[in-house]
């Protein structure tokens, strides 16, 4: 029986395209800044898919760090990759390690804390901690050190993501009551609303364009970002304005957590579920 289904949609086109489909319970793509493949998690490990060609999942060493869970991102050079562990200390660390794979090095020694963005530079990752029960956003420079608050409690802050020019830093918030989209200058500031709509919003990704962000919408009366829901992908301007609907998928968690556009803003990746057939 399949689970997900790991497509990408072309926006010129408006279409999805099926890359794979799987039994398993693959989460949240990253697309490569080379184009030439996606970056999943699936039951703790990290693996890479070929876009073209041999589509196959190929395992990434990540060393102890065996759960992971779906915040992890590619740097902008390619490089290395972040990922968000429990394994070593029980609840989620940011790590950066190869990306062709190696043992894991530690960012964040507050925890817990959820990677979501990298830094356009490259320099630095921003991020969702939870400290005394409070969601909030952070950052943090690769090399470790301390971390650099943005957020003060206002509210549920989740899935931080960096603009193209690094100013801004975009993420969603309960702070409204209904969970909406936000941003806050990288460097601190007031934080200012992007969307004011009837849905509950997660999850922003700004284009590599800088123009448009995507974003993932849940039916008003569904809390928090559950898996296997009906839900729907919208994009906007980069200020909030002229909202549409992309499509509407089965999904939730794992469709879109971590950044998702391809390197030339063409088209983004994302997982679709299939319904768990739950008869004896």
């Amino acid at each position: 029986m399949l689970r997900s289904s790991i497509e990408t949609f072309d926006l010129a086109a408006g279409q999805s395209r099926v890359v794979w489909q799987t039994e398993a319970l693959f989460e949240a793509p990253n697309w490569s800044p080379c184009g030439r493949y996606l970056l999943f998690n699936s039951e703790g490990l990290i693996y890479r898919l070929p876009i073209d060609g041999n589509l196959r999942p190929e395992l990434i060493d990540t060393g102890f760090a065996r759960q992971c869970n779906n915040d992890h991102g590619i740097s902008p050079d390619g490089s290395l990759i972040a990922i968000s562990d429990k394994a070593e200390f029980g609840q989620s660390a940011i790590y950066v390690l190869p990306a062709a794979g190696g043992e894991p090095r530690l960012v964040t020694r507050n925890l817990p804390s959820y990677w979501h963005g990298w830094s356009p530079d490259g320099r630095r990752f921003a991020y969702c901690g939870i400290r005394d029960d409070l969601f909030d956003i952070y950052t943090i420079d690769m090399e470790g050190g301390e971390e650099c608050r943005l957020t003060f409690g206002e509210g549920r802050n989740d899935g931080p993501d960096y603009s193209l020019d690094g100013r801004w830093i975009y993420f969603n918030s309960s702070r409204s009551g209904l969970m909406q989209i936000w941003r806050v200058p990288a460097e601190g500031g007031a934080a200012e609303r992007i969307t004011e709509s009837a849905y509950g919003d997660w999850f922003p990704h700004p284009s590599p364009d800088g123009d448009r962000i995507i974003f993932l919408s849940y039916d008003p009366e569904v809390f928090d970002h559950p898996r296997d829901k009906p839900v729907r992908i919208r994009m906007m301007d980069a200020d909030g304005g002229n909202v549409e609907t992309l499509f509407e998928l089965f999904g939730g968690q794992g469709t879109m957590n971590s950044p998702n556009w391809s390197p030339d803003g063409s088209a983004f990746a994302y997982v679709r579920y299939f319904p768990v057939n739950t008869s004896a």
